[in-house]
């Protein structure tokens, strides 16, 4: 494992090597982890190695090269989190019913400022993260109970939009812990958001579940609220011009005056 960590980050980051060719620096660290490697394991070569191991094999690594190692590749994995997913167990990506409008860099400004009688709440992902593709079918699931005209839901993918996550100043780091992000927009501006940030920028905990969202964003008052501004605008008459109501002419001449 801690050999095939980094092998695999350099494989995935193949077609960036012409970029590190153009650097020694990383050409070196490249050349010397490749030595290190060969020296240990080579047998003509390891043989004359001193070694700390119980059974005397000298082509194997110690235990303090394998806490070293282990130690090299958690920190390459944190670093190139979205190159290590094939060495993890993500969910699988939801592939079910949904009414959920998905935005881009351009348009999630300007459908959040279309209509300010629509309330929007946005989800701020990335496919990348455990946690976002967790939370996929849940957010789904409230779509289809909640979405009407009134009350619509939004998604948009930060890892691919990334100037969306700083204009809306969320965190795509996972040492912050800020994806998911769900956003409530009332009127196109910000009313909550969960989970909260504290003064580090760091995300306080909070559980995605259905219960959660449904608490927390008020989802029952309002969807009966939309539901009641949708009717309101649909039954408003529409105005007809209006005849003008002819008025009596007196004549020359009243009843009295005969």
């Amino acid at each position: 494992m801690a050999v095939l960590a980094p092998l695999i980050a350099l494989v995935y980051s193949v077609p960036r090597l012409s970029r590190w060719l153009a650097r020694p620096y990383y050409l070196l660290s490249a050349l010397l982890s490749a030595a290190f490697l060969l020296v240990r394991k080579l047998p003509p070569v390891c043989h004359s190695l001193p070694t700390q191991r119980e059974d005397g094999n000298p082509c194997d690594f110690d235990w303090r090269e394998v806490e070293i190692l282990m130690f090299l590749s958690a920190i390459v994995m944190m670093k190139n989190r979205r190159s290590m997913f094939l060495m993890t167990c993500k969910p699988p990506l939801y592939m079910g019913p949904e009414y959920i409008k998905y935005f881009n860099d351009k348009t999630i400004d300007e459908e959040l400022e279309q209509d300010k009688r629509v309330t929007w709440i946005v989800e701020f992902f990335a496919n990348w993260s455990n946690d976002c593709q967790s939370f996929a079918p849940i957010y789904a699931d409230l779509s289809l109970k909640y979405n009407c005209t009134g009350l619509n839901f939004g998604k948009v993918d930060v890892g691919r939009y990334t100037d969306v996550s700083t204009r809306y100043k969320v965190s795509m780091s996972p040492l912050t812990k800020q994806l998911p992000t769900l956003i409530l927009f009332q009127g196109g501006k910000e009313v909550m958001r969960r989970p909260q940030i504290d003064k580090k920028g760091r995300a306080a905990s909070w559980t995605f579940s259905e219960e959660n969202v449904i608490r927390e964003f008020n989802l029952n008052e309002l969807y009966q609220r939309a539901k009641k501004l949708s009717k309101a605008g649909d039954n408003i008459p529409e105005e007809h011009p209006v005849a003008p109501v002819p008025t009596a002419v007196p004549d020359e001449e009243s009843k009295k005056d005969k």
